[in-house]
């Protein structure tokens, strides 16, 4: 999830934990390892693409990670700090630590929440940022801090955030099943034979889902909003895996297509061979748009060396696709 997200869950978690003896100190910690996990986001600046990639959401979103470092953060903390119980620190940051791949295990991405076993969890049924489960959690924090640390409103403010983002959480995971079964009814009505179906909400909502579907030669993309009064359809995307070849051998195309768990296409234009990552979709609600949100030019170093190269994305985009999604949630 988005790190204003994070920040709320380890806030209230925090005061979950020590809220009664710090107040406010409490949530203040708990903001602070919440977000934690995702500073292997600047492994980016030290590694390739790929490896950056393999990297997020890998060790600093598994349970190894919080019961190894829990302790670490809760001894340095309780060095420094009138508070000096060093089990209270390392069980806040424990529980800082654990619910934050926790939640990012619902998301598209999803999290290896296992490692070092090579198993990510993503029950897509959530979009990385999503107003409706993070605004009113922030809404009850805030109303949390504004009283006292004995206060027994301060306890209900937060139990209150915490329920309701819980639930709601625990609904996106009905409306998921939902839409699958309506993915699935589509594809029978229309007599398409497929191998695989995927599928995820849409950016800021979970009312318009999208689905990617696995057939022998190509991968078709289809949308369900839940006001919809008309069939869905889906558009169709060639493999075109054929085009990569010999590279089909490469270590790094092999670890991307491990990566996108081979929901991918290949595309040529201008003689460059370009990488899709269909696990995240369109920034296009266009049919046939070639726009995909993570697209990765294939190239060759100075050194020789093969490297996955991401396409710049244009603001423009953004702005239109927010527009074309409002327009599609509404129904077709």
């Amino acid at each position: 999830m988005d790190s204003l997200t994070q920040i709320v869950l380890g806030a209230a978690v925090g005061e979950v934990v020590l809220g009664k003896k710090l107040g406010n100190k409490a949530m203040l910690y708990g903001a602070i390892a919440g977000t934690i996990p995702d500073f292997d986001v600047f492994a980016s600046y030290f590694t390739d693409t790929v490896s950056a990639l393999a990297i997020h959401r890998g060790f600093t979103h598994s349970i190894v990670f919080s019961v190894l470092f829990a302790p670490i953060f809760g001894w340095l903390v309780s060095r420094y700090e009138t508070y000096k119980n060093f089990k209270d620190w390392s069980w806040l940051f424990f529980w800082s630590f654990v619910t934050h791949p926790i939640l990012d295990a619902h998301t598209t991405w999803g999290t290896q929440l296992f490692w070092p076993f090579d198993l990510r969890l993503a029950f897509k049924n959530i979009f990385v940022i999503d107003p409706l489960y993070t605004i009113p959690f922030l809404v009850f924090l805030i109303l949390a801090m504004r009283e006292k640390r004995t206060s027994t409103k301060r306890r209900f403010y937060n139990t209150m955030g915490l329920l309701i983002s819980t639930s709601y959480l625990a609904l996106t995971l009905v409306l998921k099943w939902i839409s699958y079964s309506k993915f699935e009814a589509a594809l029978d009505t229309q007599n398409i034979a497929y191998l695989d179906i995927d599928t995820r909400p849409s950016p800021l909502n979970t009312i318009l889902w999208s689905a990617n579907v696995q057939t022998e030669e190509a991968y078709l993309l289809g949308n369900y909003s839940f006001f919809d009064s008309q069939p869905i359809t889906f558009d169709s995307y060639p493999k075109n895996h054929e085009l990569l070849g010999h590279l089909i051998e490469d270590e790094s195309v092999k670890r991307m297509i491990a990566i996108t768990e081979g929901w991918y296409t290949i595309t040529k234009q201008n003689d460059s061979l370009y990488f899709n990552d269909l696990r995240f979709g369109l920034l296009s609600l266009t049919p046939k748009s070639e726009n995909f949100v993570f697209k990765y030019r294939l190239d060759i170093d100075a050194s020789g060396n093969f490297t996955f190269n991401e396409a710049p994305k244009d603001s423009r985009d953004g702005k239109k696709l927010l527009t074309e999604l409002w327009q599609r949630i509404k129904g077709n």
